[in-house]
């Protein structure tokens, strides 16, 4: 996943709001979003190659997102895939700061990761690029992409401002959350195809054409490209996980609406 914009505490129905975008190769083999046998309780999508993922939430209460992080063209190679952070950190009930503090011995043996863990009462980040850090998010509107944490990219600030503009309508305490057309806004902000200008653009050691390619919000292409856009909206009780699936060029190939019920921190 290469895009994330969450609101922490911003808003009094949602203590935590969530709009993702996923960019992959097309050709890796990925599950949609759903239950797995193996994960009792948890939900999302799921890598087919590594057994990780890019975003799950859980009936415990828990979310975990991570993306990488971009840094010149050579090929990573980890004997650990970052993936097994989001699925280690939902099979787990340790509260999240400590969660990622324990990381700091192991971080090294994981590919150049952004990671987002959110356990009810906090919302923690950890890095292990260009050192093992961690930190509480503080409440706010927040993004992580490819780069340092609210680091002033122009896709992060694009996903930032529609999903500050989403919560302060007037409409936000009493829509219909279940009903699609209300989560529009979101999904049309994730599927802006805009690149940004040049004067704007990360220098993450991949070249000019490159970083132009990958500064939209949402990535069309035939070999690589945005592979879903998700929204997460966490309320008293429950977690409502939307996941719009695209193929090769963009192309829609799929939607998936799940509402988890909560036992935890939030009932």
């Amino acid at each position: 996943m290469c895009l994330i914009a969450v609101a922490w505490r911003v808003h009094p129905r949602y203590p935590l709001a969530l709009i993702a975008n996923r960019d992959e190769a097309h050709a890796r083999p990925t599950s949609a979003a759903g239950t797995h046998a193996d994960l009792p309780g948890v939900f999302g999508g799921r890598d087919q190659l590594q057994g990780g993922s890019w975003l799950m939430v859980s009936s415990q209460g828990r979310l975990a997102a991570v993306t990488n992080v971009r840094q010149g063209l050579a090929v990573e190679t980890a004997p650990r895939s970052r993936g097994g952070l989001v699925t280690g950190f939902l099979q787990d009930a340790t509260p999240a700061p400590e969660w990622c503090a324990a990381l700091a011995d192991v971080a090294p043996e994981y590919g150049r990761f952004n990671l987002l863990a959110y356990d009810g009462p906090t919302l923690a980040f950890a890095t292990n690029h260009p050192v093992f850090a961690t930190q509480a998010i503080a409440p706010g509107v927040h993004a992580m992409s490819n780069g340092a944490l609210d680091a002033t990219w122009p896709k992060g600030s694009h996903a930032t401002g529609a999903l500050a503009a989403w919560l302060t309508e007037d409409a936000a305490a009493t829509r219909d959350v279940d009903d699609a057309a209300s989560l529009e806004p979101l999904f049309s902000a994730l599927a802006d195809t805009t690149p940004a200008p040049d004067e704007a653009l990360p220098d993450t050691g991949v070249g000019l054409e490159l970083e132009r390619a990958l500064s939209p919000p949402f990535i069309r292409n035939s070999r690589y490209g945005t592979r879903c856009s998700t929204v997460v909206l966490v309320e008293r009780g429950r977690l409502l996980f939307v996941e719009r699936r695209f193929g090769p060029e963009g192309n829609p190939i799929g939607q998936t609406v799940q509402v988890v019920p909560v036992r935890g921190p939030n009932d």
